[in-house]
Formats: structure tokens, C-alpha cells, sequence
């Protein structure tokens, strides 16, 4: 298999494995970047190769045009999979990245006829659940910098750097456009489990809302309670990954089988 240089900018192994049998598809959260996942990768190697997904307009592609809507996104990652496609492929998202987890596997569903094994959820409510809210992405920067912070999802030494705030914050702002703006199709649902994670004291989600995520799928959906914030998955990350690893396992009912 040989990978074009669009889906090197857009896929990131880690650490490659030729003997797994699924592929986990990591999506980072608005602002993120594949390095955020490097971590997962290592861990999960090598039964389960992660795909950990690099977004345009931040790191090694700070200089391309920001993609400020989730369909974009989902586009994008999608076409970038397809020489990934050997093998079966699950969706990790966090937060943005769940949403475009969900729909790159509503894609996935539609355009191959093989939806994902299954998705992995974290820190996101439901497609349907809209709030009525001040939209971060209409805010003036200190505005979005006070988002970033009472999140506690960036390192305090880089919101405080002016030279690194010019390189973050358009990305992270396009990234906020996306998912604020973003609206599920009602007619659609993934044709696979759904695990839902999420934090007890996540602001952005509530548990009621993290439940919903059953209408968006026409298999089972399992919600996970972490205690922590809207970044629960950096304290718990050995027992999300566990739980990953556990989930995709060949043994499991329902798991890969190559």
C-alpha cells in the first residue's frame, strides 16, 4: 500500500503495525492535533493500528486554509482513509472529533456499504442536543482564550505566549466555528455500536445529553461516567485506553475479524 502525500498530511501512524487486525481512526478535539493522540497509538500497538488524524491549519500545517465546518472535516478525513480501508476500522473522536467521528462513519457507511465497528464518543454531547448559547467562535480573542482555559484542554504556558497565540488561535477559532455550527442530519444513524465517555463534571456535557447519542445509532449505545472536566480522558487514559483495546478485542462478540 502506498500512501499519497494527502493522506500523509492528513494520517499519522505512529507506529505502524502490519499485524493488526482493525485500524482505530483518532480524532482530536478543536485545537488538537495528532500529536495529542501519540499516546494512545503506543499504547494500543500493535493489535490495534491507530490512524491518529491531523486537521489543516495547525502544526506542520499551520499554513493551510482552516476548514471551519464539521461536512469539511468529515470530507476530508474521509478521502484521506481510503487506502486505509483494507481493514476494519473503528472511530475514536474526542469533543469536535467526536462529531466528525460520527459523521466521517456515516460516510464510511454510505460510500463503502461498511460502517465502522464501532465509534468511541468522548466528550461530546449528542448531534441532536443544540444549546441556545454564545457561540465562542463570534468571541474576540481574550474571549476565546477564556474558553481554552476554563476547559483546561491547553497548556497554560502557550495561552500565555503571544508569539505562539497568532498560530493557534486561527485554527482554533475555525475548529469552534465547525462544531458551534454544526447540524445533524435527523434522518441519518450509524449502523454500529456506539460507546459513549464522558466526565461527571463536563460543562459541555451533561449526561442527559451523553445518553442521546442512542437516537444517532441503530445498534447499542453504552455511556461511561468518568469523574473530571470536559478533560476527564488526561487523568483517565490508561483505563479509556483499556477500555479501547477491550472493545475492539478479536474475541469480543461482534469484534474485528480481519
Amino acid at each position: 500500500m502506498t500512501a499519497t502525500l494527502e493522506n500523509d498530511l492528513w494520517v499519522r501512524r505512529f507506529h505502524p503495525s502490519t499485524s493488526s487486525a482493525i485500524r482505530l481512526v483518532a480524532l482530536p478535539h478543536a485545537g488538537g492535533s495528532a500529536s495529542y493522540l501519540f499516546p494512545v497509538s503506543r499504547a494500543l500497538t500493535p493489535t490495534v493500528e491507530v490512524l491518529a488524524i491531523q486537521y489543516p491549519g495547525r502544526q506542520d500545517r499551520r499554513h493551510e486554509p482552516v476548514l471551519d465546518t464539521v461536512a469539511a472535516l468529515a470530507d476530508g478525513v474521509f478521502g484521506a482513509l481510503r487506502p486505509w480501508l483494507d481493514r476494519p476500522v473503528a472511530l475514536f473522536g474526542h469533543s469536535m472529533g467526536a462529531v466528525i467521528a460520527y459523521e466521517v462513519g456515516l460516510r464510511l457507511q454510505r460510500e463503502t456499504g461498511r460502517p465502522p465497528v464501532r465509534l468511541f464518543a468522548s466528550g461530546r454531547r449528542a448531534p441532536s442536543r443544540v444549546r441556545d448559547e454564545r457561540y465562542v467562535h463570534t468571541r474576540d480573542d481574550a474571549g476565546v482564550l477564556r474558553e481554552l482555559a476554563r476547559l483546561s484542554g491547553s497548556d497554560p504556558r502557550v495561552l500565555g505566549d503571544p508569539e505562539l497565540l497568532p498560530m493557534i488561535l486561527p485554527a482554533v477559532r475555525g475548529d469552534y466555528k465547525a462544531v458551534e455550527t454544526y447540524r445533524a442530519d435527523p434522518e441519518q444513524r450509524l449502523d454500529a455500536p456506539i460507546t459513549v465517555l464522558t466526565g461527571d463534571a463536563d460543562p459541555m456535557t451533561t449526561l442527559d445529553e451523553a445518553h442521546d447519542w442512542r437516537r444517532h445509532t441503530t445498534g447499542e449505545c453504552d455511556v461511561r461516567v468518568y469523574p473530571g472536566g470536559h478533560f476527564y480522558l488526561n487523568d483517565h487514559a490508561a483505563d479509556v485506553i483499556q477500555l479501547i483495546a477491550t472493545e475492539l478485542a478479536p474475541s469480543r462478540p461482534g469484534g474485528p475479524t480481519g
